[in-house]
């Protein structure tokens, strides 16, 4: 019966690399035409970038990524371009739906399926964040991977975490105009992380500490502690407003702006797959539950990498291999424990400096809470904060929704392409904020599938 693994990114390789070393071959499924995931995804061949000024810090890690997939990729039954949309057991294995980019849907069973999915960004809608030349910080980073260019000539960042300041920095040294970077969290909340974040990862401090020092010097105005009040323009992006944490409002011209508060697991296809979900406090979000090696309560089906827990690319790459090695021990096959016991102290390792770092750049709950009715919330269905919390309200006709499914089955919230993607996250901090209530309450919504938009077309195959 087939081992099946979803993902090519550094969670994927590793974790392929390894099955691959015991003799396993398995399938392998991505979307993209290439490995190496968004973090360190690759230019188009006719696009040449030097690997040192694309990754920065990560290019030797990058390369290395990129060199194990084109080795193990020839070595595995590779289908690349292919969308996973749905997971259902069926009958003691898995059936795994896809869709190749050329419109093929296709099945495939699996004894053994290990979802190494990624992430997205998430966001806190604030006025104007539905213009044109507003992305995510992530977005803007894949503009200059991919084709080497800025989102904008004069552009503003605005969110919090490691990514925002990486950001800076890349495009600090791009050459790119960073009119106004406006971090949420105050420079003493990063401080008092900072010991953990030296005692657990100070290679990851002094790159943090390199990306600082670079947007300080590079950004025309960096603001720590902020506010983002609105993101103005009418048919474009004009300018950026922000309140200090003196209190003083400012504005700065920009032609476009990128944002972004960490990242929330895709964890569609876990949930889809029976996997029962917790919540953490510290990241602020529902994640699937599985153990340190991997595996989740349902027996064949394992996670890893972020979209299991958002711990990054190095955490990924362990946590993909750390996951094979749990495959194998299943298939009662032989497993390497002096590579077990490494990958496990790493793991717990990398998992305190996380922790630091969740610490050093909090989701914003009180900023998504307080959202101003007239702002959207939920841009697919073109939802505002205020729908949202009237029907929530308890005067609501059909009764005040205290919980997401239910505001979903009112309102429409979550309902669009993206199906809550962008804004579940912001959405359930206005439903706690609404009944006063803890943000674990308001539960999550639960996936549907096809978990992206496919068309429907009448060929199908099964492997």
């Amino acid at each position: 019966m087939n081992t099946v693994v979803v993902g090519a990114g550094p969670a994927g390789v590793r974790a392929v690399e390894t099955l691959l070393q015991a003799g396993i071959r398995p399938i392998w499924l991505d979307e993209a035409r290439d490995g190496g995931g968004r973090v360190y995804q690759r230019p188009p061949s006719a696009i040449a970038l030097d690997a040192a000024k694309l990754y920065g810090f990560e290019a030797v890690r990058a390369q290395s990524i990129h060199r194990t997939f084109e080795q193990t990729a020839a070595q595995t039954d590779w289908r690349p371009g292919t969308l996973v949309w749905q997971v259902r057991a069926e009958k003691n294995v898995f059936e795994v739906r896809t869709l190749t980019d050329g419109l093929r849907h296709g099945r495939v069973l699996a004894e053994r399926l290990l979802l190494c999915t990624g992430a997205t960004e998430r966001i806190v809608p604030i006025p104007g964040w539905t213009l044109p030349g507003v992305t995510t910080l992530g977005g803007a980073q894949i503009a200059l991977k991919t084709q080497n260019c800025a989102i904008g000539s004069r552009v503003s960042l605005v969110g919090t975490g490691p990514l925002l300041w990486l950001l800076a920095h890349q495009y600090v040294k791009a050459g790119v105009t960073v009119a106004a970077l406006i971090d949420t969290t105050a420079a003493r909340v990063k401080r008092a992380s900072a010991w953990p974040m030296l005692r657990y990862g100070a290679a990851t401090l002094a790159k943090g500490l390199v990306y600082l020092f670079s947007a300080r010097r590079g950004a025309q105005q960096v603001h720590e502690g902020a506010v983002p009040l609105a993101i103005e323009g009418t048919d474009h992006v004009s300018g950026l407003r922000w309140r200090d944490d003196a209190g003083r409002e400012h504005r700065v011209d920009c032609d476009a702006v990128a944002m972004g508060w960490g990242l929330r697991p895709e964890s569609q296809l876990a949930d889809l797959a029976g996997i029962p979900f917790h919540f953490d406090h510290l990241q602020r979000q529902w994640l699937p539950t599985v153990d340190a090696a991997g595996r989740s309560p349902v027996a064949g089906v394992y996670c890893a990498g972020d979209g299991a827990s958002i711990g990054g690319a190095e955490v990924a790459e362990l946590a993909g291999a750390r996951a094979a090695w749990a495959m194998i021990a299943d298939r009662a096959g032989t497993v390497d424990t002096q590579a077990v016991s490494r990958l496990d102290q790493a793991l717990a390792r990398q998992a305190r400096l996380r922790a630091a770092l969740e610490l050093a750049f909090p989701y914003p709950a009180a900023l998504a809470a307080s959202v101003d009715d007239d702002t959207i919330l939920c841009r697919c269905e073109s939802l505002t904060a205020g729908m949202v919390r009237a029907a929530a309200a308890p005067s609501a006709p059909t009764g005040a929704a205290r919980e997401l499914n239910r505001a979903k089955a009112v309102s429409r919230l979550g309902m669009g392409r993206c199906q809550g993607r962008m804004c579940a996250s912001a959405a359930a901090e206005v439903l706690a904020s609404v009944h006063q209530i803890q943000i674990a309450k308001v539960g999550r919504l639960r996936a549907q599938p096809p978990v992206r938009p496919i068309p429907m077309v009448v060929q199908e195959e099964i492997t």
